[in-house]
């Protein structure tokens, strides 16, 4: 994929509707999309350079639409390193976003939860991320056009954005919680010796994507907002699996919460 593909999309996008928000929906949390009004919508293969997704439950489509009366460019669907796809081609669609003018980008996943009181159901704002994957989509020649070649991570989460989130969820009676986030590569679950280690680094939930898209919205200047959806807990004591399904219903029982909250945000 090249600078001129990723302009090319941007384009086929651009006379197809405009927002300077845009939002990623993670595994299971394709039912948020009943909280959108959708105008139009566009199969990921017929946008120039996109990937496309192998995943359950990520349907492979972007919807443009409104949100509470605000503008919105949607994900339905995103990719995964664990698919075999680079850091860079993971992240794609950011950099199309931000030569579509986007400045804002919320973003939601299905996530492991690490501490005892964050159970399947809950959702987390995350403050902060750990990278774990060994991956990072700014490696190589750095687009000059896009951001600078070392990026300030200091603060890859918008405090403003958080900020609005938390009295949205207050004010609301909404149960949302908040932590660290790691990303490890995936596609095996954490062994329970891997989520002590996890624990004792500082994380509180754990999941398989995000943090590469943050680095590269970052990059972008763009501030960004992200909340999991907590799908089981990872108690290494007494440790369970989580099948796919049973992550995909707890997703979903915990999406109708973040897409609220996003609508807070928006409209706030």
């Amino acid at each position: 994929m090249s600078q001129g593909e990723e302009r090319a999309a941007a384009a086929k996008l651009s006379s197809i509707g405009s927002a300077d928000t845009a939002i990623i929906l993670g595994t299971g949390l394709d039912i948020m999309e009943q909280e959108i009004s959708i105008d139009e919508s566009i199969d990921y293969k017929d946008i120039p350079g996109f990937p496309t997704s192998s995943v359950e439950s990520h349907r492979g489509r972007l919807l443009f639409g409104h949100i509470g009366g605000y503008p919105v460019v949607v994900m339905s669907g995103r990719f995964h390193l664990y698919e075999g796809y680079s850091a860079k081609e993971v992240t794609y669609p950011i950099r199309v976003f931000s030569h579509m003018g986007i400045k804002r980008i919320f973003i939601s996943n299905a996530a492991g939860g690490l501490k005892p009181d964050l159970t399947p159901g809950r959702a987390m704002l995350i403050t902060d991320h750990i990278n774990l994957t060994g991956n990072n989509p700014l490696t190589g020649p750095n687009d000059d056009t896009l951001g600078p070649r070392f990026p300030d991570m200091t603060r890859p989460y918008c405090p403003s954005l958080m900020e609005r989130a938390r009295i949205y969820a207050k004010e609301n009676g909404n149960d949302l919680a908040e932590g660290v986030y790691v990303q490890v590569p995936g596609p095996s679950m954490e062994t329970a010796a891997e989520t002590r280690m996890l624990q004792r680094i500082g994380a509180d939930a754990v999941g398989m994507s995000t943090v590469m898209e943050v680095i590269q919205a970052a990059h972008c200047g763009m501030h960004c907002l992200a909340i999991s959806a907590i799908t089981n807990n990872n108690d290494p004591d007494n440790y369970l699996s989580a099948p796919i399904e049973e992550v995909i219903a707890m997703a979903r029982k915990a999406g109708p919460l973040i897409a609220h909250i996003f609508r807070g945000v928006l409209e706030g």
